[in-house]
């Protein structure tokens, strides 16, 4: 660990740099080792000193801070030569060197699926990631998001409370761009503690490692690496989101997008990946029909556990048709007509859609009549 830690801390290694030196000589060991002649067929002068350079006292102390973190229950360190690093981001074209894993390390290796949009979410954005997430965690996937405000949180909320009480059910890895040991927002403290117990957080990042703005996108290739493909929820027509879900185009990954009203700003970013060949779903049992092998090959939980089936009458569904009424409405205003949070009234909405007496489109719900 200690000598993976070094190379990557040495000044003018990046993560080209790094993976031609591991190429030419092997395991990091073996690059402090070598000459200054056999470096310097490989990486350019000033960097070959900087190689055969004494650690700094800074790089002594993150490599102490590291083997630290390491004897907490449940953190883990992986090197691109590790058996137990995720083959998934072996895959592509630009693997990080090194991942710091707190949680459940296994979720790495299962069927996934990639949930992001706006951190600044309209209601009926979040109460879609949340839902989506909920039923494809439920189905057995894992869902991926980046711990961001808006729909990244509702993603990993609703995954996490798919998964509960599910053995074979799924759960969700939040892939940040600080170190392992800091939590950001600080909003999301809760969040991550959640997720830390019952999923994973990732970061390609050393320890200490703050909020940085250009290490976001750069995280994104991680968060479409991992999954199978890529729900793009709500996103501006210059959001993050979109660079992750260029991504995944680029690493052979599916892309999905919800549309929205068409004077959303929020739903350009969609309809833009629409338009270029994401696939529109309306449903999370879009995306399972579209992945069609995968959904053979995920665990299918047991039928109670599969979709809430409720009675109209059950969790005040009555009520909310009744406040409802018979003209198509829009999230925002049942929300405030209900005084329901995004998350309650989402589940709600499921259930009755479930039992047939509403449709939910984007932009309006319908009661349906007979």
């Amino acid at each position: 660990m200690a000598a993976w830690l070094r190379l990557e801390q040495t000044a003018g290694v990046g993560a080209e740099t790094a993976r031609r030196l591991l190429v030419a000589f092997g395991l990091p060991a073996n690059i402090f080792s070598c000459s200054f002649s056999a470096l310097h067929k490989v990486v350019p002068e000033r960097i070959a000193y900087a190689l055969l350079a004494a650690p700094s006292d800074a790089v002594q102390a993150l490599i102490e801070r590291t083997q630290e973190w390491l004897q907490q229950p449940g953190n883990r360190l992986f090197t691109l030569a590790d058996s137990a690093y995720p083959q998934a981001l072996l895959d592509i074209s630009d693997p990080p060197l090194m991942l710091y894993v707190k949680g459940r390390a296994e979720l790495l290796e299962r069927p996934a699926m990639a949930v992001v949009g706006s951190r600044n979410a309209t209601v009926q954005g979040v109460a879609n990631a949340d839902r989506f997430a909920e039923i494809l965690s439920q189905r057995g996937l894992t869902v991926i998001s980046g711990m961001a405000l808006g729909i990244d949180a509702a993603a990993h909320q609703g995954a996490l409370r798919g998964a509960a009480g599910n053995p074979e059910g799924g759960s969700t890895v939040a892939v940040i761009g600080t170190g392992a040991d800091i939590v950001y927002p600080a909003r999301n403290r809760g969040l991550a503690h959640q997720i830390a117990e019952a999923g994973c957080i990732v970061s390609e990042y050393p320890l200490g490692m703050p909020g940085v703005a250009a290490n976001f996108p750069r995280r994104n290739r991680i968060i479409s690496g991992l999954a199978r493909g890529v729900l793009v929820v709500e996103a501006a027509a210059q959001s993050g989101s979109l660079i992750t879900a260029r991504m995944a185009a680029e690493q052979g990954r599916d892309v999905f997008a919800i549309p929205g009203s068409i004077h959303s700003p929020l739903s350009k970013g969609c309809h833009q990946l629409i338009k270029q060949g994401a696939k529109l779903v309306e449903s999370a049992q879009d995306i399972l029909e579209e992945l069609g092998s995968l959904q053979a090959a995920v665990a299918t939980p047991a039928q109670p556990a599969a979709m809430p089936s409720a009675s109209p009458a059950d969790s005040g569904g009555q009520e909310l048709l009744a406040i409802l009424g018979y003209d198509p409405v829009s999230f925002d205003v049942l929300a405030a007509r209900s005084g329901s949070d995004a998350a309650s009234l989402g589940g709600r909405l499921l259930e009755l859609e479930l039992a047939g007496l509403i449709e939910v489109l984007p932009g309006a719900i319908y009661r349906r009549i007979g």
